[in-house]
């Protein structure tokens, strides 16, 4: 059987990026938009830029950064994020070792300059884990966003642990430097529920919002078929965010599957604002349920726009709407 293209397309699913996964829109300090993501040869680093989120469709993508031939980096570039902490432009990306599969650690780029469309890219390596810590980024390890609170660097990934199943939690640390953490690793979340554990016991893709005080922490679970589906987490500002009795998890998911309206297996999603100042989150998904052989192979995760609401109590709700 020959892989689809694309399922049929809905007033709900047109995709705002195509074959875009991983999807990642930052605002710079001039109010214009930067966009990366995964790009389905798991090759190479993207970088779009716009002076409005729609405009990001249609902008020239450059290749910021390409794979190495052999070693570290050599294999799966995976869900780069562009952000700029520290004074700097920094993109921080997954790679593995075409020698050593599955030794996927997070690694960082650092801009030369202020412009990270024409300034070079110089690699720092792998992120480096604070002095005392025993544990972080010694396994496969992935996902990392990072988000601002009270005037700290908070780094927020993925990794697996456990012998025999593996399973894929949350962990969040302080930043040092835009290389370095500055705090041993804490677990934020693992997979505690039937829809976090199909397919694969999976708790990554972390993004942050914030409203009215409060911390949004969304993550993904489950395999990247159908199942794929978007979990969350909500801390208060100004509480100790390295103490895991900050943070809520909620019982269910906040955006899934929707055959209807022909939206499957939506997560690994990023936020930004529109020119007016709404919440946008920005998600992949496919549009068709079946897949043909490895679910990685499949290049139809396409990157696409939803609204963020919020109800009386100042929580996100997430609903598909039609476009345009």
């Amino acid at each position: 059987m020959e892989q689809k293209i694309n399922g049929p397309i809905t007033e709900y699913n047109n995709p705002f990026i195509l074959q875009r996964a991983d999807p990642f829109v930052g605002q710079a300090a001039d109010g214009s938009y930067y966009f990366t993501a995964s790009v389905p040869a798991y090759d190479r680093i993207i970088l779009r830029h716009a002076d409005t989120i729609e405009g990001l469709a249609q902008a020239e993508e450059i290749t910021v950064w390409t794979r190495h031939e052999s070693g570290p980096m050599s294999e799966h570039i995976w869900a780069p994020e562009i952000h700029y902490v520290f004074g700097k432009w920094y993109i921080y990306f997954a790679g593995d070792d075409r020698d050593n599969l599955w030794t996927i650690r997070p690694y960082v780029l650092e801009c030369s300059g202020q412009d990270p469309m024409k300034d070079t890219w110089v690699e720092r390596g792998q992120m480096q884990c604070a002095d005392a810590d025993e544990f972080s980024f010694r396994a496969f390890s992935l996902d990392a966003t990072i988000f601002e609170s009270g005037g700290d660097q908070y780094f927020v990934w993925a990794e697996k642990v456990g012998v025999g199943r593996q399973i894929s939690n949350l962990y969040i640390a302080r930043m040092e430097s835009g290389v370095k953490l500055a705090t041993v690793q804490v677990l934020l979340t693992t997979p505690d529920y039937d829809w976090e554990r199909i397919g694969f016991w999976v708790n990554e893709g972390p993004a942050v919002v914030k409203h009215d005080g409060r911390i949004f922490l969304t993550y993904s679970a489950s395999a990247t078929g159908a199942c794929y589906c978007m979990g969350m987490l909500s801390a208060v500002e100004g509480t100790d965010l390295l103490d895991p009795k900050s943070w809520v998890k909620g019982r269910r998911p906040v955006l899934a599957t929707d055959a209807e309206k022909g939206i499957y297996g939506p997560g690994h999603n990023s936020f930004t604002k529109d020119g007016e100042g709404n919440d946008i989150c920005v998600y992949h998904a496919r549009t068709y349920e079946e897949i043909v052989g490895d679910s990685l192979a499949d290049p139809n995760r396409h990157a696409m726009l939803m609204k963020v609401e919020w109800d009386e109590e100042g929580r996100p709700l997430f609903a598909y709407r039609k476009q345009g």
